[in-house]
Formats: structure tokens, sequence, C-alpha cells
């Protein structure tokens, strides 16, 4: 005999007051558990900071097609995209969640410091073809990754907001692995 879904009912969802308490029926919808902390400015730095030091990234990554034929490269620049391209997306989702203004096109002022490429490194990479555009793309690569991984643990030190601090992990752990790579690959070019 198959047992009667409760998905779907009129069932009511007890939610469980404090010792000594009553009780009380959940609203339908109500998430029950733990409450998301709200964004505090870290958080919102974060994300600010982070969707233009990406795009500088994705700038670069867009360079290797007509540059160079070296598949380590390549395989590089759609691991970047791949991985940037969302979390672009998911910060600028966060950041018109809250109504703040999602920064513009050429914000890289907002992550100075934090490994981006000047105008002269960027137009020196796309001057570059071969063997100099795999170095100079290394270089500038790791450094700006190097960037991402401080700007995500500041997040991980003074940020609340629990999708901001995923994103942060996310960041820290997987840029701190293509780092490795990166160096292990400029160091094996010819």
């Amino acid at each position: 005999m198959q047992q009667p879904s409760p998905i779907g009912t009129d069932a009511p969802v007890l939610v469980p007051g404090s010792p000594g308490a009553p009780a009380r029926t959940a609203t339908p919808g109500e998430r029950i558990g733990h409450k998301a902390k709200s964004a505090v400015a870290a958080d919102v730095r974060f994300a600010e900071a982070m969707i233009p030091h990406h795009r500088q990234a994705l700038e670069m990554t867009s360079l290797v097609n007509d540059r160079t034929t070296t598949p380590v490269i390549h395989a590089f620049a759609r691991s970047i995209t791949a991985a940037q391209t969302p979390e672009i997306q998911a910060m600028t989702g966060w950041l018109a969640e809250l109504g703040r203004p999602v920064p513009g096109e050429h914000a890289h002022d907002q992550a100075a410091g934090y490994g981006m490429a000047s105008q002269e490194e960027l137009n020196a990479l796309r001057a570059a073809r071969g063997s100099a555009f795999d170095r100079m793309f290394l270089q500038l690569m790791t450094r700006h990754h190097e960037g991402a991984v401080k700007m995500a643990g500041e997040e991980l030190a003074g940020g609340k907001d629990q999708r901001m601090r995923m994103m942060a992990k996310d960041v820290y752990s997987g840029q701190s692995i293509e780092i490795a790579r990166m160096k292990k690959a400029l160091e094996s070019l010819p």
C-alpha cells in the first residue's frame, strides 16, 4: 500500500517555540531554520570590486584565441571564463537586490591594488603573440588571481552575507589552485 504524500496537502508545519513556549504554524512559503545574516559594508565592497576585477580577467581571456595556440593557455582561458562569468552575474543580481548600482564596464579603480593590469600592460598583452603572449598572460593572470584571493580573504574576514561569503570561498579556493597551476605552466614554457 502506497503512503500518501504530505506534499501538496494542507498539513500544517509546526515551528517549535523556545523552551516552555507554544509552537506556531508556519506560513506558506516560509523558510524554516537559520535566517541569513544581512549584508554589511564588507559584502558590498567585495561585490563592487570583484565585478570589475572579474571583467578584466575576461577581457584578458578574450585575447587568447587570436594570439596563441598553446593548449594550456587555452585551457586556463576556458576555465577562467567558465568560473567568472556566472560569478559576475550572481554578484550583479545580488547588488541589484540591495538596490545598489552595478559598477560600470571600466570601473577598474575600485579594485586597484588587487593585481589589476594597467592599461599599458593590457596594451602590451594585446600586441603580444605566441610564446611572448603565453608568458605575459600567465604572469598577469597569476598576479590578478593573487589580488582576487586577497579580496576574497578580506570578505571572509569581515563579510556577513552568506552568498557573498560562499562566493569568496569559491574564489579563494579555485583561484589559489589556478595560481599554482599557472606558476607551474610558466616554469614549463620554452
